[in-house]
């Protein structure tokens, strides 16, 4: 069975590029490697673009945020809803239901906001080069040059992450709640 062999090669080869082009760089860009503490990023945010400057990108976070959350627990809350029979609380459901509750969630979230995540990431991008041309801006400039579907790049690889990810997310966040109200409980 060789596929041991040529996953630990192809791991050793990606750690080993890796780590040279983060050395190249590094050694490349010396004037900005000076940026290598918090203090001195805050103080270089502050000098450059004032107290303001550390609410770039707000209005985009946001716009993801805010309905995307909106989304995730109402679909994992709507889903949880279809798993338990009357006469029996949510708080009774098992491990199963509750890792696919969080995983239909997920794939509500990331279905809906993936548009503006992938316009988000494009101004992260296009600051580092100081072209940043805000959310409208960046917007209208992917779908006119790259067409709609440039919106939805990636997304396959998002949804076959987002849901084992999420599912796991709600599995531990009510697990340790649970454990936490008993323990709450017990004094």
């Amino acid at each position: 069975m060789q596929t041991f062999p040529d996953l630990y090669r192809g791991l050793t080869g990606c750690c080993l590029k890796t780590y040279s082009q983060v050395v190249w760089k590094v050694v490349g860009l010396e004037k900005q490697a000076r940026l290598s503490t918090v203090w001195s990023v805050m103080k270089s945010v502050l000098r450059k673009d004032g107290a303001l400057g550390f609410y770039h990108g707000l209005s985009s976070t946001l716009l993801r945020e805010v309905p995307g959350y909106f989304l995730f627990f109402g679909g994992s809350e709507l889903s949880r809803s279809f798993f338990f029979a009357s006469g029996r609380s949510k708080d009774e459901l098992g491990p199963v239901p509750l890792m696919l509750s969080g995983g239909v969630g997920g794939i509500c979230l990331w279905l809906a906001v993936y548009p503006v995540d992938c316009v988000k990431s494009r101004i992260q991008v296009l600051s580092m080069s100081g072209k940043q041309a805000g959310f409208i801006g960046t917007f209208i400039s992917i779908v006119k040059n790259e067409g709609i579907t440039a919106l939805y790049s990636g997304l396959k690889p998002t949804m076959i992450r987002a849901f084992p990810a999420n599912g796991a997310l709600f599995l531990a966040y009510e697990y340790s709640r649970k454990l936490m109200m008993s323990q709450f409980e017990a004094y």
